[in-house]
């Protein structure tokens, strides 16, 4: 009986040591947790305002670091040049050069903008229609820009207009570009431009595009009537031999509506035309 006790004796003694263990090394892990949390807090310099850096730092190096870092992450001035449509048009027996560009330099919010748009008759060697816009321009979200500035017009006739307009990336990539016009005559009138590119190769590609144009009254110098005066529907098939450089083939519908169609019908013109073209698009 007596052994018996003596072994729950070294049992229980056994028991309580292995207990006794991990507690022991928990305040041991305890105390030296808190006495590094002490050590860590007693190092650590106080918080400064702004970022914990500038604790460290002197605001010269700050100030020097914080300013390569906006040019590292976009406050960059760079450069663009676009010819979006530089062809040459043939309709009923007449060959025309038309293009479409356009320009901007500046950083990720605010842009100076050129735009420019004209007609050539390769027939008679006039000039049809011209006209330059300078545009300053404002990032108001990730894809879209608010745009204001001033348009010349150098053919048909020499008119300033002011514009306000956005540009931009639509949901699904639809390619957006939307201006209203208020001229030194005091008339109104808008531009809508919509366009799509359909990549059906790496290299091949097949751009939709439509243009309308809308006047606030008529316009007799301009041979315009007001509301809508004509669209141009348009697929442009084009070939990338570098991102760069890409010839196009293509086919355009252009139709007058309203007010416009009956001056066009009145000069003799059915206010309807098919346009077979060839062009280059190209961006430096």
């Amino acid at each position: 009986m007596t052994h018996i006790n003596k072994r729950w004796s070294h049992l229980t003694l056994c028991c309580f040591a292995a207990l006794a263990i991990p507690f022991s090394a928990l305040a041991q892990t305890s105390g030296m947790t808190s006495e590094s949390t002490e050590e860590a807090t007693v190092e650590k310099p106080a918080p400064v305002a702004g970022q914990q850096a500038d604790a460290y730092y002197s605001k010269d190096e700050m100030e020097k670091s914080r300013e390569e870092l906006k040019k590292m992450l976009g406050n960059r001035k760079t450069g663009s040049i676009l010819f979006n449509q530089f062809e040459a048009q043939s309709v009923n027996g007449s060959e025309d050069l038309y293009w479409n560009g356009q320009a901007w330099y500046g950083g990720d919010i605010n842009k100076i903008w050129f735009k420019s748009e004209g007609l050539v008759s390769l027939n008679s060697g006039k000039v049809d229609d011209a006209e330059l816009q300078a545009l300053w321009s404002r990032a108001i979200s990730p894809y879209f820009n608010l745009q204001t500035g001033i348009r010349h017009d150098f053919k048909p006739k020499g008119l300033d207009h002011a514009v306000f307009g956005v540009q931009g990336l639509a949901p699904y990539w639809f390619e957006v570009d939307v201006s209203g016009y208020l001229s030194t005559k005091g008339d109104v009138t808008a531009r809508a431009e919509i366009e799509y590119d359909y990549r059906l190769t790496q290299r091949l590609i097949l751009q939709p595009r439509i243009e309308a144009n809308f006047s606030a009254q008529d316009i007799a110098e301009r041979d315009l009537g007001s509301g809508l005066t004509d669209v141009n529907a348009g697929l442009r098939m084009r070939y990338e031999i570098k991102r760069q450089f890409a010839p196009y083939l293509g086919v355009e519908l252009q139709g007058k509506f309203g007010g416009t169609r009956d001056i066009a019908k009145l000069a003799g013109n059915s206010g309807d035309q098919t346009v077979f073209l060839v062009g280059i698009r190209s961006w430096y």
